[in-house]
């Protein structure tokens, strides 16, 4: 263990994967509770897309996918619908595998994207993960309460005089904040396991809010770290180790009757 984090690579994984995993998470519990945790995956296709027009015209690939990504999860909070979801992470996948194929070709670079380069992760991409990850982390608590109230019983919090649009707009943009770090670590076509398992692993084990909240949190962290663990010493994917011990984690889990 002591050797493995001797390496600067896997500090700077471990950091940022446990933030992403944390924030993910923790936004995970409204959004499947809420049945929308599809739109991460909407998101994730969305930022893939970006990513890869944005390296087919040698641009700054984060600097193009976050305001995009936050449009895009603008766009998925306003038509709130599977089809339309479904439609628009497809044709966002296919416009960015066809910029790609037409220019640089599908390098390392795109594949980092689509399925995680954690590993490989510089300076800059840590700094800018600790950021976002701070951002949606005061945000998330800031507004917990307000969130909870919207999540459970939209009508009701509007009639308590909670602004319920804010609300839903605040949650569609901290999941897009956390979705573009999130490409780097685990890749588009990944990270919306972070997003799920943790949240019904914990739902699994605690009857409230709150207590969901925390234990998602906990168990994202626990997650990642096993899985770069794990990954480490068998040389596998770290994305793809990181959902599979975060899938075993659910079995597990579902063992215990649901509360």
């Amino acid at each position: 263990m002591l050797e493995m984090f001797s390496y600067s690579f896997m500090v700077r994984a471990l950091v940022a994967g446990t933030l992403v995993s944390v924030c993910a998470a923790l936004l995970g519990v409204s959004l499947v509770l809420r049945r929308c945790s599809m739109i991460g995956d909407g998101l994730s296709h969305v930022g893939f897309g970006a990513l890869a027009v944005a390296a087919a015209m040698n641009a700054a690939p984060m600097a193009v996918a976050a305001p995009v990504v936050l449009a895009g999860a603008f766009l998925l909070l306003k038509i709130s619908d599977d089809a339309a979801i479904a439609l628009l992470s497809t044709a966002s996948l296919a416009v960015g595998v066809l910029a790609v194929s037409m220019t640089t070709g599908m390098n390392t670079n795109v594949y980092s994207y689509m399925f995680g380069s954690a590993l490989a992760m510089s300076d800059a991409d840590v700094y800018m993960s600790v950021a976002l990850s701070a951002v949606v982390l005061a945000l998330f608590t800031l507004c917990r309460d307000k969130i909870f109230a919207v999540t459970f019983d939209e009508t009701f919090a509007r009639a308590c005089g909670v602004r319920a649009e804010a609300y839903n707009t605040l949650t569609a943009a901290l999941t897009a904040l956390t979705i573009v770090p999130g490409m780097k670590v685990m890749g588009a076509l990944l990270i919306t396991g972070l997003i799920v398992f943790p949240p019904m692993t914990a739902m699994r084990l605690c009857g409230s809010f709150r207590g969901a909240t925390i234990c998602s949190a906990a168990i994202a962290a626990a997650c990642f770290f096993a899985g770069l663990a794990l990954s480490y010493s068998c040389s596998a994917p770290t994305g793809a180790t990181v959902v599979a011990v975060n899938a075993l984690a659910f079995a597990a889990a579902s063992m215990k009757k649901p509360r």
